[in-house]
Protein backbone atom coordinates (compact mmCIF):
# COMPACT_ATOMS: atom_id res chain seq x y z
CA UNK A 1 0.00 0.00 0.00
CA UNK A 2 2.90 2.23 0.61
CA UNK A 3 4.27 1.53 -2.64
CA UNK A 4 0.95 2.25 -4.42
CA UNK A 5 0.92 5.47 -2.83
CA UNK A 6 4.19 6.70 -3.17
CA UNK A 7 3.50 6.46 -6.87
CA UNK A 8 0.21 7.92 -6.77
CA UNK A 9 2.37 11.11 -5.16
CA UNK A 10 5.21 10.87 -7.46
CA UNK A 11 2.30 10.74 -10.02
CA UNK A 12 0.44 13.28 -8.66
CA UNK A 13 3.46 16.00 -8.24
CA UNK A 14 4.11 15.01 -11.71
CA UNK A 15 0.71 15.63 -13.29
CA UNK A 16 0.86 18.87 -14.44
CA UNK A 17 4.29 18.56 -16.27
CA UNK A 18 2.91 15.45 -17.94
CA UNK A 19 -0.34 17.51 -19.01
CA UNK A 20 1.99 20.85 -20.34
CA UNK A 21 4.40 18.37 -22.01
CA UNK A 22 1.31 16.26 -23.76
CA UNK A 23 0.05 20.14 -24.99
CA UNK A 24 3.54 20.58 -26.67
CA UNK A 25 3.39 16.58 -28.10
CA UNK A 26 -0.20 17.61 -29.57
CA UNK A 27 1.52 20.64 -31.95
CA UNK A 28 3.50 18.19 -33.23
CA UNK A 29 0.15 15.79 -34.45
CA UNK A 30 0.31 18.66 -37.13
CA UNK A 31 3.69 17.17 -38.73
CA UNK A 32 2.01 13.84 -38.40
CA UNK A 33 -0.60 15.36 -40.61
CA UNK A 34 1.43 17.32 -42.93
CA UNK A 35 4.55 14.98 -44.11
CA UNK A 36 2.66 11.55 -43.16
CA UNK A 37 -1.12 11.16 -43.61
CA UNK A 38 -2.28 14.38 -46.19
CA UNK A 39 0.06 13.59 -48.98
CA UNK A 40 -0.78 10.61 -49.42
CA UNK A 41 -4.68 11.82 -48.90
CA UNK A 42 -4.31 14.72 -51.32
CA UNK A 43 -1.68 13.13 -53.92
CA UNK A 44 0.93 15.97 -53.67
CA UNK A 45 3.64 17.48 -51.41
CA UNK A 46 2.67 19.73 -48.46
CA UNK A 47 4.97 22.61 -50.96
CA UNK A 48 2.60 21.89 -53.41
CA UNK A 49 -1.09 22.55 -51.95
CA UNK A 50 -3.79 24.55 -53.53
CA UNK A 51 -5.63 27.13 -51.23
CA UNK A 52 -8.32 24.57 -51.03
CA UNK A 53 -6.19 21.58 -49.43
CA UNK A 54 -4.08 24.59 -47.12
CA UNK A 55 -7.88 25.06 -45.86
CA UNK A 56 -8.33 21.77 -44.80
CA UNK A 57 -5.08 20.74 -43.51
CA UNK A 58 -6.00 23.46 -40.90
CA UNK A 59 -9.16 22.59 -40.30
CA UNK A 60 -7.75 18.66 -39.37
CA UNK A 61 -5.53 20.09 -37.21
CA UNK A 62 -7.84 22.73 -35.69
CA UNK A 63 -9.52 19.28 -35.25
CA UNK A 64 -6.87 17.65 -33.45
CA UNK A 65 -6.04 20.08 -31.41
CA UNK A 66 -9.58 21.04 -30.31
CA UNK A 67 -10.31 17.67 -29.31
CA UNK A 68 -6.54 17.88 -27.56
CA UNK A 69 -7.33 21.00 -25.69
CA UNK A 70 -10.53 19.64 -24.01
CA UNK A 71 -9.01 16.49 -23.32
CA UNK A 72 -6.41 18.30 -21.30
CA UNK A 73 -8.58 20.89 -19.45
CA UNK A 74 -10.77 18.45 -18.45
CA UNK A 75 -8.10 16.20 -17.42
CA UNK A 76 -6.62 19.01 -14.98
CA UNK A 77 -10.28 19.37 -13.45
CA UNK A 78 -9.57 16.18 -11.82
CA UNK A 79 -6.85 17.35 -10.22
CA UNK A 80 -8.92 20.63 -8.81
CA UNK A 81 -7.05 23.42 -11.46
CA UNK A 82 -9.69 25.12 -13.19
CA UNK A 83 -8.17 27.26 -15.85
CA UNK A 84 -11.36 29.03 -16.10
CA UNK A 85 -11.23 30.52 -12.25
CA UNK A 86 -10.42 33.77 -11.85
CA UNK A 87 -7.17 34.83 -10.27
CA UNK A 88 -5.72 37.56 -8.26
CA UNK A 89 -5.14 40.56 -10.24
CA UNK A 90 -1.89 41.46 -11.81
CA UNK A 91 -0.44 44.23 -10.29
CA UNK A 92 0.76 47.36 -11.68
CA UNK A 93 4.50 46.70 -12.24
CA UNK A 94 3.19 43.43 -14.22
CA UNK A 95 1.12 45.23 -16.60
CA UNK A 96 3.63 47.63 -17.14
CA UNK A 97 6.16 44.55 -18.23
CA UNK A 98 3.85 43.33 -20.27
CA UNK A 99 2.56 46.06 -22.10
CA UNK A 100 6.93 46.84 -22.74
CA UNK A 101 7.07 43.11 -23.87
CA UNK A 102 4.23 43.68 -26.24
CA UNK A 103 5.57 46.32 -27.63
CA UNK A 104 8.98 45.35 -27.70
CA UNK A 105 7.55 42.10 -29.76
CA UNK A 106 5.40 44.14 -32.48
CA UNK A 107 8.47 46.10 -32.81
CA UNK A 108 10.85 42.58 -33.54
CA UNK A 109 7.78 41.72 -35.91
CA UNK A 110 7.58 44.66 -37.82
CA UNK A 111 11.50 44.60 -38.93
CA UNK A 112 11.81 41.00 -39.44
CA UNK A 113 8.45 41.09 -42.09
CA UNK A 114 9.46 44.81 -43.11
CA UNK A 115 5.80 45.81 -41.72
CA UNK A 116 2.79 44.19 -40.32
CA UNK A 117 2.52 40.61 -40.67
CA UNK A 118 -1.11 40.76 -40.20
CA UNK A 119 -1.87 42.88 -43.36
CA UNK A 120 0.81 41.15 -45.73
CA UNK A 121 -0.63 37.76 -44.56
CA UNK A 122 -4.35 39.12 -45.57
CA UNK A 123 -2.92 40.55 -49.18
CA UNK A 124 -1.30 37.31 -49.53
CA UNK A 125 -3.88 34.84 -48.67
CA UNK A 126 -6.74 36.85 -50.01
CA UNK A 127 -10.19 36.92 -47.48
CA UNK A 128 -11.08 33.51 -47.43
CA UNK A 129 -7.74 31.91 -46.67
CA UNK A 130 -6.84 34.69 -43.94
CA UNK A 131 -9.37 33.43 -41.75
CA UNK A 132 -9.12 29.71 -42.20
CA UNK A 133 -5.18 30.91 -41.12
CA UNK A 134 -6.17 32.74 -38.22
CA UNK A 135 -9.00 30.04 -36.56
CA UNK A 136 -5.82 27.90 -37.09
CA UNK A 137 -3.38 30.43 -35.21
CA UNK A 138 -5.95 30.43 -32.40
CA UNK A 139 -5.68 27.00 -31.60
CA UNK A 140 -2.10 27.23 -31.39
CA UNK A 141 -2.23 29.53 -28.98
CA UNK A 142 -4.44 27.69 -26.59
CA UNK A 143 -2.27 25.00 -26.63
CA UNK A 144 0.85 27.36 -26.59
CA UNK A 145 -1.34 29.30 -23.24
CA UNK A 146 -1.60 25.24 -21.63
CA UNK A 147 1.75 24.66 -21.82
CA UNK A 148 2.25 28.20 -20.20
CA UNK A 149 -0.54 27.33 -17.26
CA UNK A 150 0.72 23.77 -16.70
CA UNK A 151 3.58 24.18 -16.60
CA UNK A 152 3.71 27.33 -14.21
CA UNK A 153 1.03 25.14 -12.10
CA UNK A 154 3.74 21.98 -12.05
CA UNK A 155 6.26 24.36 -10.53
CA UNK A 156 3.75 26.11 -7.73
CA UNK A 157 2.87 22.28 -6.73
CA UNK A 158 6.38 21.75 -5.99
CA UNK A 159 7.48 24.82 -4.38
CA UNK A 160 4.28 26.29 -2.96
CA UNK A 161 6.20 29.25 -4.69
CA UNK A 162 5.30 31.39 -7.72
CA UNK A 163 8.61 33.63 -7.71
CA UNK A 164 10.07 31.87 -10.94
CA UNK A 165 8.43 32.27 -14.34
CA UNK A 166 8.88 28.21 -14.69
CA UNK A 167 5.73 28.19 -17.30
CA UNK A 168 7.60 30.50 -19.69
CA UNK A 169 11.05 29.15 -19.41
CA UNK A 170 9.17 25.80 -20.29
CA UNK A 171 7.46 26.81 -22.80
CA UNK A 172 10.52 28.30 -24.11
CA UNK A 173 12.66 25.45 -24.18
CA UNK A 174 10.07 23.29 -25.81
CA UNK A 175 7.75 25.01 -28.28
CA UNK A 176 10.19 27.79 -28.56
CA UNK A 177 13.16 25.62 -30.03
CA UNK A 178 10.87 23.22 -31.61
CA UNK A 179 9.43 26.48 -33.96
CA UNK A 180 12.94 28.19 -34.10
CA UNK A 181 14.39 24.46 -35.96
CA UNK A 182 10.77 24.63 -38.04
CA UNK A 183 10.86 27.89 -39.29
CA UNK A 184 14.65 27.33 -40.01
CA UNK A 185 13.39 24.13 -42.18
CA UNK A 186 10.82 25.62 -43.59
CA UNK A 187 12.94 28.25 -45.23
CA UNK A 188 16.17 26.40 -45.92
CA UNK A 189 13.21 24.13 -47.79
CA UNK A 190 11.71 27.17 -49.80
CA UNK A 191 15.35 28.73 -50.77
CA UNK A 192 16.10 24.78 -52.15
CA UNK A 193 12.57 24.95 -54.20
CA UNK A 194 13.44 28.22 -55.27
CA UNK A 195 16.71 27.60 -56.34
CA UNK A 196 15.48 24.07 -58.06
CA UNK A 197 13.15 26.58 -60.25
CA UNK A 198 15.59 28.83 -61.14
CA UNK A 199 17.90 25.98 -62.38
CA UNK A 200 15.02 24.81 -64.46
CA UNK A 201 14.37 28.05 -65.69
CA UNK A 202 18.15 28.62 -66.82
CA UNK A 203 18.13 24.80 -68.43
CA UNK A 204 14.93 25.78 -70.54
CA UNK A 205 17.00 28.84 -72.10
Amino acid sequence: MRDNNGVKMKKDKCIFLILALSAFLALGLEAVLAFWLEPGLFGTAMSEWSDRQNILHWLFTCALWGCTVIGLIHAAKKYEFNLFERGKRALSWQWIVITVLLICNMIISWLDWNGSKIIKEFFANGPVKFVFQYIYYTFEATLILLILAFGQKAYESWTQKNNIPFGGILLAVTWGVAHFFTQCYFHVAACVGNLSNEEDYKRQE
